[in-house]
């Protein structure tokens, strides 16, 4: 019977691990999910030209594009989203704009508005603002091309068009708004030369502010003056520009040109991609991986030498006066494994980290596969909350092993405090996030029922999971220490300046944070400036980077403190590598200082709102890797000499 079981554990994980291999393998030829396959156009098919959010990195809130007077379609259509999508702000709908493939229009009418009081503080506010409009075509985020001056031929790439802009008048100080009423789309295609069909791999535009003219009275056959495509007269420039004021005429229109591309379709996105000089993003990432890589080659090697010293030291001694006279980390074997105080938290953080771990490490490896293409808008956090919910069955395991260890035995509210205590803290900060943003009435606000969902994966998915792993790891055999504890606490004695527990925690941290804090500007760039991030093949190395960090930089601070006959090293072992999250929040802070342009209260407080959740998460995660590596190390250590 057993040798059956046997036989079918192997063949399980056989086919486990071929179904894992035949996943990566597919993973790494098919860059594209199946909802973004390739689209072939003939000339004269319709082009869908859809809106999305306005969004602005002064406010960063987001608001749907129809929240502005602009011209609507006959009957506005909102496409069906992800949750990644709709936890982003984004609101996808229908728009008026009229394509037809590789058929160019010049000066096309789109419709014609009288500015009310209302209307026009609406767009000067949004234009004060720095807001962007956002548009999609066939699946490509339409860009603004701008040429560096410092470079010949070098085109940088900014995501949507400024709904206007500030200026003065020739001779006048008084500051003005105007909106940019004329657009200048150009779509580039690569062609087949067999079956003459393209698709689309460029989305480009050039806004104009224009104050069009045209003679007599308004109506539907009246042609412009300043833009006539009869006359091959076309918007070129914005020297007459569209003022934003009551009671003021704006006419919208737009041309649609197009370009033939040498760019195919799997490579239509590096241009999107590759928006900023990469020389200094590369350089800067090297080099911070070179030092962290050398200084944790140096502190391992030290780690290795003065431990083999001390354990072949310590084995020599023959007699108990020997033993006695002895001082340093073998002296505390009868303490080293007493349980800490407040155990049951510590299990709750360590199954918690645990769960976090495995969410960024699988996440980490299906982006670098190309599975969390940008192409597939809001597919990174929806995989993340995914992730979330069914790595819950390796927190309950964890949590509920250490807590057996620790001669637990309620081992149900460990694991009921394990599923909710970080996502229900996660939860309240975010529904006071949330509140902030509805009282904006932006778009960037989660609805209800996305609200519900959220709540629906937790309760209904996250937690059953969380108990499955608790009840598996509680009804394993308890992890044994490898010596004895005693029944008096040991006296622990005075200890000097730089073990202190709160300077030697805030010191474990640093080193950790000097290993993600070149890429973690990037990151922050990506978010609070729109730009893209899809360096995930770096940003994984320097996760590994990090993980090695933590665990060294805390194997080494409790080596130290238990030569000094300090074996309280249960939560410093946690609060030595988490401190990292401290330095990440105060690092956060400077950057919302000196880079971005934040000035109203609302945007200050979600910054810093989202900021704490990213800032708590990395402490949960640093944490626990450098609990597990101190762990890993008292066990091994105390189990290679020879206790009396």
């Amino acid at each position: 019977m057993e040798s059956r079981s046997r036989s079918i554990n192997k063949l399980t994980n056989t086919i486990v691990w071929l179904l894992l291999f035949l996943f990566l393998i597919h993973g790494s030829h098919c860059f594209y999910l199946p909802g973004v396959a390739p689209e072939d156009f003939r000339k004269g098919d319709p082009l869908k030209v859809k809106v999305n959010k306005l969004t602005s990195i002064k406010t960063q809130l987001p608001y749907s594009y129809y929240s502005l007077p602009f011209c609507p379609p006959e009957r506005i259509v909102d496409s069906a989203e992800n949750l990644g999508e709709v936890l982003r702000g984004d609101r996808i709908e229908n728009s008026p704009y009229v394509f037809k493939m590789r058929e160019p229009q010049m000066c096309t009418f789109l419709c014609r508005i009288i500015l009310d009081a209302k209307t026009a503080k609406q767009f000067k506010e949004n234009i004060g603002d720095e807001y962007r409009v956002n548009m999609i075509l066939d699946n490509l985020p339409l860009v603004v091309p701008i040429r560096r001056s410092d470079q010949d031929s070098s085109v940088v790439y900014q995501l949507g068009y400024h709904v206007g802009l500030k200026g003065q008048y020739t001779g006048s100080k008084e500051e003005k708004y105007f909106i940019h009423n004329h657009l200048a789309f150009t779509v580039k295609y690569h062609r087949d030369l067999q079956t003459d069909s393209a698709r689309i791999v460029g989305f480009e535009v050039k806004p104009y502010s224009i104050r069009h003219e045209y003679e007599g009275t308004w109506n539907e056959r009246t042609r412009l003056t300043t833009c006539d495509p009869h006359n091959k007269r076309t918007v070129v420039n914005s020297n007459t520009p569209q003022e934003v004021e009551a009671n003021n005429e704006i006419i919208f229109t737009y041309d649609v040109e197009y370009q033939e591309s040498d760019v195919k379709w799997a490579s239509r996105w590096d241009a999107y991609l590759l928006m900023n000089d990469d020389q200094i993003h590369w350089f800067s990432i090297v080099n911070s991986l070179m030092i962290v890589l050398f200084l944790s080659g140096m502190v391992a090697m030290i780690m290795l030498r003065t431990l083999y010293r001390d354990i072949s030291r310590y084995n020599e001694l023959e007699t108990q006066e020997e033993a006695q006279e002895e001082t340093g980390w073998k002296l505390v074997h009868g303490d080293v494994f007493r349980p800490p105080t407040n155990s049951d938290l510590l299990c709750v953080y360590v199954g918690t980290g645990v769960q976090f771990l495995g969410m960024v490490l699988v996440t980490m490896i299906f982006a670098v596969f190309g599975f969390l293409s940008p192409s597939n808008r809001g597919g990174l956090m929806t995989a993340m909350l995914l992730l979330w919910v069914f790595m819950g069955i390796f927190a309950g395991y964890a949590s509920a092993r250490l807590y057996k260890m620790f001669k637990g035995a309620e081992w149900k509210k460990i694991t009921f405090r394990t599923a909710c205590m970080f996502p229900g803290i996660l939860f309240a900060i975010f529904f006071v996030l949330n509140a902030l943003i509805w009282g904006q009435k932006s778009s960037g606000a989660v609805p209800f029922g996305t609200m519900f969902a959220l709540v629906l994966l937790w309760f209904g998915i996250s937690v059953p999971l969380v108990f499955v792993g608790g009840y598996v790891g509680f009804k394993k055999p308890a992890i044994e220490d490898p010596v004895k504890t005693n029944k008096i606490p040991r006296q622990i004695p005075e200890q000097a300046w730089y073990m202190n527990p709160t300077f030697s925690i805030l010191i474990g941290g640093i080193l950790p944070f000097g290993a993600v804090f070149i890429e973690l500007f990037f990151i922050l760039t990506s978010i609070w400036l729109n730009q893209f991030y899809y360096i995930f093949g770096f940003l994984f190395l320097v996760f590994i980077i990090l993980l090695i960090t933590c665990a060294e930089i805390t194997i080494v601070l409790c080596y130290f403190q238990l030569c000094s006959e300090d074996y309280l090293w249960w939560w410093r072992s946690y609060l030595t590598s988490g401190s990292s999250a401290l330095y990440l929040f105060l690092y956060a802070t400077f950057y919302f200082f000196t880079k971005l342009e934040i000035t109203k209260l609302v945007s200050g407080l979600l910054y810093f709102g989202y900021m704490l959740i990213a800032s708590y998460a990395f402490f949960v995660l640093t944490g626990t890797i450098g609990f597990y590596a101190c762990f890993w190390f008292t066990r091994l250590i105390y189990s290679s000499v020879k206790i009396d």
